[in-house]
């Protein structure tokens, strides 16, 4: 994987794939993994998006292969969105597609409001806009758990609610293993700073078409209570799956590609 050195303490890994025909000019879309995750989280929508996108997938600040963050780092939504546009303008990459899922969800609506010239439309997949409200209070349990029995432990604990009562052992296993590779300083300095986490002032300010999915059972929040904030968004659209997961964009791969792909085209030329 190539990496760009985004700050003096950030060498940031990013996969740059495309798999359009090789006489198109394809747009580029940035996807942006959730917690304790890396670009590896999309594998199963790149044959679809990467037939039609350029797709750039970085590993966050502090996750997959990109530099760890030691466990005093001051997170903040400022600061890794702008990790991102320093990526995006390494790449030469004047606007851009944004697909986020999990608590990347806020980062983007972040990055979507702030930088309305340069996000050409936005999925959110399963996300919050307030830590404290869908975290903050399961927050210090994940602490003690990690702490005392390590990211992999807790991602596995806690993998139930994230992909659901029907989800293969399998894939429960393989993510908690993907998500185990987290290194414990970053993943134990980013839950502290998730329940400060609130993007709703941002919201009305989105000026994109936005998508937002979510399922019929997510653990983040009601079908009602992400209809309010969704309704925030000025172009924005809601689709619900059924299903009890949070992580929409994992169970569902192949229904948030083919909607992310139909919502682009639908909007975009009209």
């Amino acid at each position: 994987m190539p990496q760009a050195r985004i700050t003096p303490d950030l060498d940031m890994h990013y996969r740059d794939e495309c798999f359009a025909d090789s006489w198109s000019e394809p747009q580029a879309m940035l996807l942006l993994h959730g917690n304790a995750e890396s670009s590896e989280a999309w594998n199963a929508l790149m044959p679809a998006l990467g037939r039609h996108f350029r797709v750039i997938r970085p590993d966050m600040r502090g996750f997959g292969r990109s530099t760890s963050m030691a466990l005093e780092y001051e997170w903040s939504v400022d600061r890794l969105i702008n990790d991102f546009i320093a990526l995006a303008d390494s790449l030469g990459l004047a606007s851009f597609h944004v697909g986020a899922a999990k608590v990347a969800c806020p980062l983007a609506m972040r990055l979507a409001a702030r930088h309305p010239g340069r996000v050409r439309s936005l999925a959110v997949l399963g996300g919050i806009v307030s830590g404290e409200v869908s975290v903050g209070a399961r927050a210090a349990a994940w602490l003690d758990h990690i702490e005392k029995n390590g990211v992999e432990s807790w991602a596995r604990w806690t993998m139930p609610g994230r992909l659901g009562s029907r989800c293969d052992p399998a894939m429960m296993e393989g993510w908690a293993k993907l998500m185990g590779r987290t290194p414990l300083s970053t993943q134990l300095g980013f839950i502290r700073s998730v329940p400060g986490i609130d993007v709703c002032a941002d919201l009305p300010s989105i000026t994109c078409p936005t998508l937002v999915v979510t399922t019929d059972g997510s653990g983040l929040g009601s079908v009602e209570a992400v209809r309010e904030w969704q309704q925030m968004i000025p172009k924005s659209e809601f689709m619900v799956v059924p299903g009890d997961s949070y992580h929409v964009a994992a169970t569902h791969p192949d229904l948030c590609a083919r909607a992310m792909l139909d919502f682009i085209e639908r909007r975009l030329s009209a």
